[in-house]
């Protein structure tokens, strides 16, 4: 895809959110959802992740099929195999730059919140626990997201919002 062709990437958060708004605790998701994660391999490969150091360090390895950017204010940090940005306007400079498709955002909170105007799209899963935590994902405000689709299973559901136009 040619992005100087006028059309750009989407650009997609993804996230596993409990009803508390948290997405993680002690550096780790609080919870497993199998589903989830095959949900996201499947939504994310062969597109861009762009994500902050504290989620690649807790995944531990670039995903395969995937490209993925890390942001970290760390000078010295590098991890063979990620494109290293550090901030998130260099992260997005970045992505673009390889004419993707798709940009999805990946966490954590921080890039999430860095993020935010940027995002078209939210590929949720509203995980029915409320444990606690120490990051958690932006509020999904309904005058500005328009829920689309949802899919409910046992304690959880897989729900996409849009952006509502301005």
């Amino acid at each position: 895809m040619n992005t100087m062709a006028g059309s750009s990437p989407e650009v997609i958060g993804i996230a596993a959110v409990a009803r508390n708004g948290v997405i993680g605790a002690g550096g780790d998701i609080p919870w497993r959802i199998r589903e989830d994660l095959a949900r996201f391999k499947a939504l994310t490969t062969g597109h861009v992740l762009i994500m902050g150091r504290k989620t690649y360090d807790s995944i531990g390895r670039p995903l395969p099929g995937r490209t993925t950017v890390v942001v970290t204010r760390d000078p010295d940090w590098n991890a063979d195999g990620v494109i290293v940005a550090h901030d998130v306007e260099s992260a997005f400079a970045l992505a673009y730059a390889l004419e993707p498709t798709k940009i999805f955002v990946a966490g954590g909170g921080e890039i999430y919140a860095a993020a935010w105007p940027r995002l078209g799209v939210l590929e949720i899963t509203e995980v029915d626990l409320e444990p606690p935590g120490d990051v958690g994902f932006p509020p999904i405000e309904h005058a500005q997201w328009q829920e689309r689709s949802r899919v409910s299973a046992e304690g959880y559901a897989f729900v996409q919002y849009v952006r509502r136009s301005a």
